[in-house]
């Protein structure tokens, strides 16, 4: 989505989806008491661990940890990013898009007629494939490549004549002009306009979810370009989409690599030797976007480029680029093939197996990143490991905050001969109990109300809390807020409006624990004396208050009443504590 979804219209997607619609359309549910249980779509297992949630609208497995709401369902299993997630719900509810939300303008076509002249043209251009006179040479062309037939089938390859009006006259009666323009199939600034592709052999670009975004088309013989794209569109945008992810996903929704190659061809001989894991950037180089929407399909990622000094350039620009997205549990390597190799051309010369190979011990990019400092400095001088550590600094600094960029620093420490300074990491409002660990008070009280927002307005005495010195408690008054805050007190709205937030990670963190959680009408029992055991400090805090500087001479008279009324409760309290019964 282009433009920015009001927060008033994802309330309203929340509060009218319901979240075991949505998941049980793709994941078999069996009633197992107040939730619905079966086997998480995120990991491989056996016994099911996988909860959704319908007073909740929340879905927690607890072999993995996944969770979230709907919408994180929608994200997580489709890879689509918050806006496409919040837009597939709203069309499920027939809830129309704000218009500050939409792709198109107000002239512009809707981007359900784009999808649809789209997937039209890939199938005309497969019939064409098949059917027209001319698709000699195109056949001839993916022969001489040594395709077969099933796997230009799978990728749903197609050719466009070499006609200035072919696809035009096929689609017209169904689309306008301006539309099939509007999709970049055809060109040209007058009606009815010509052929956009002509004469090639055509790949259709096609998202995770299958849907044809755009077009690829290799020229037959000479001419240029060698390969024309779409042009940007309103669903199409180079600069993020990976060719051949459809591929990737039909064969594992969680592939432990992803191989990220440049071209269609490497990605479509690579499938038909039995490597199902690749994808290419679209003739362009590799963005920040590229790798974002790359690791969000696997946490490990092998970058294949020609050995050529082209190939080594291109590599360090897509390093470069790969800075802000080196966050802890990803892993990014480097594989240069040997000169004159291309992917497609090398699994055919020496197989699957020993392709793999390869792969598996491409260079990790921390690697990589060292060697390249080093070649720039002479680290037996002092000048020279100056130099290192000026070059390193702001490569590191391009680094998320986390264990692999201290790990990269000390690594460039050891060479200098002084050690990186460490970023303070910033305290965390509260932790999760550890295993076998009786959780604090406010652990305990955070873990509630996370579960059951709707206690944050039945305990009225949580905003007493305000004056209480302990860990975690600005976060529980934050907690408490924000619920108090939302249309509905519910877990899912919480959940999106703390997205992308540091108190939506540690609110993740909260509900990823194992720590249990009773039903609402305990909790609420639970809560009030989670809060009654604050009672005490409270009141000390506010007796301290009270007598800071200041002698009972020196008071009026009402600021010793409650002096006295304060010594009073907290003499009270003390006793019922030490004397329950």
């Amino acid at each position: 989505m282009s433009g920015r979804i009001p927060e008033d219209f994802i309330d309203a997607v929340l509060a009218r989806t319901d979240i075991v619609d949505v998941v049980g359309g793709r994941v078999p549910l069996k009633r197992g008491g107040r939730e619905l249980v079966g086997r998480c779509p995120f990991h491989e297992e056996k016994t099911p661990s996988f909860t959704v949630s319908p007073q909740k609208q929340f879905y927690h497995c607890f072999g993995c940890g996944a969770h979230g709401s709907a919408i994180g369902f929608l994200m997580a299993l489709d890879r689509l990013e918050f806006p496409e997630a919040v837009a597939d719900l709203a069309q499920r509810l027939g809830m129309a898009l704000p218009q500050q939300a939409m792709d198109s303008t107000d002239t512009g076509p809707p981007v359900t007629g784009l999808y649809d002249a789209l997937r039209a043209a890939s199938s005309f251009y497969q019939k064409q494939l098949r059917q027209h006179p001319a698709a000699a040479d195109a056949k001839g062309y993916l022969k001489d490549r040594g395709l077969d037939g099933s796997t230009a089938a799978r990728f749903h390859l197609g050719f466009a004549a070499d006609e200035w009006d072919n696809l035009r006259r096929a689609l017209g009666e169904q689309f306008s002009g301006d539309l099939l323009r509007q999709a970049g199939l055809l060109t040209g600034d007058k009606e009815p306009g010509y052929d956009r592709f002509r004469g090639r052999v055509m790949f259709p670009i096609e998202d995770r979810r299958g849907r044809v975004l755009g077009f690829g088309g290799r020229i037959l013989g000479e001419g240029e370009p060698k390969y024309l794209n779409s042009p940007e569109t309103p669903v199409f945008h180079k600069g993020r989409e990976l060719y051949g992810l459809p591929n990737v996903l039909r064969h594992a929704r969680n592939p432990d690599t992803l191989i990220v190659v440049e071209g269609y061809m490497d990605v479509v001989m690579l499938a038909q030797h039995g490597v199902d894991n690749a994808v290419a950037v679209l003739g362009t180089a590799l963005t920040t976007e590229h790798l974002r929407a790359a690791f969000r399909v696997s946490s490990r990622l092998v970058l294949c480029f020609d050995g050529d000094n082209a190939g080594r350039r291109a590599a360090e620009r897509a390093l470069d680029n790969a800075f802000p997205e080196l966050a802890d549990g990803r892993d990014l390597r480097l594989l240069f093939l040997p000169d004159g190799e291309d992917p497609d051309s090398l699994v055919r010369r020496i197989g699957r197996e020993a392709f793999l190979e390869l792969t598996a011990g491409a260079t990790p990019a921390s690697r990589h990143l060292v060697d390249r400092l080093l070649a720039e400095v002479d680290i037996t001088s002092i000048e020279g490991r100056a130099r290192l550590s000026a070059l390193a600094k702001p490569m590191l600094a391009k680094l998320p905050s986390g264990t692999y960029r201290e790990l990269l620093g000390d690594e460039i420490g050891k060479l200098t001969g002084r050690p990186f300074g460490r970023a303070v990491a910033p305290a965390r409002p509260i932790r999760t109990s550890a295993s076998g660990r009786r959780p604090s008070l406010v652990q305990r009280a955070v873990l509630l109300l996370a579960h059951h927002p709707q206690l944050a307005s039945k305990v009225d005495e949580l905003a007493a809390l305000v004056s209480v010195r302990e860990p975690g408690v600005d976060f529980l008054l934050r907690l408490v807020a924000t619920i108090r805050g939302l249309p509905q007190p519910r877990l899912d709205h919480l959940l999106e409006q703390w997205r992308d937030s540091e108190d939506g990670a540690t609110l993740s963190r909260v509900l990823s624990s194992n720590e249990l959680v009773p039903d609402a009408a305990i909790a609420e029992r639970e809560m009030r004396d989670l809060v009654s055991r604050f009672a005490p400090q409270v009141k000390n805090d506010r007796l301290a208050e009270l007598l800071h500087g200041t002698t009972p001479s020196q008071m009026d008279s009402a600021q010793r009443a409650e002096v006295l009324e304060r010594t009073q409760e907290l003499a009270s309290l003390n006793r019922r504590r030490t004397n329950p019964i």
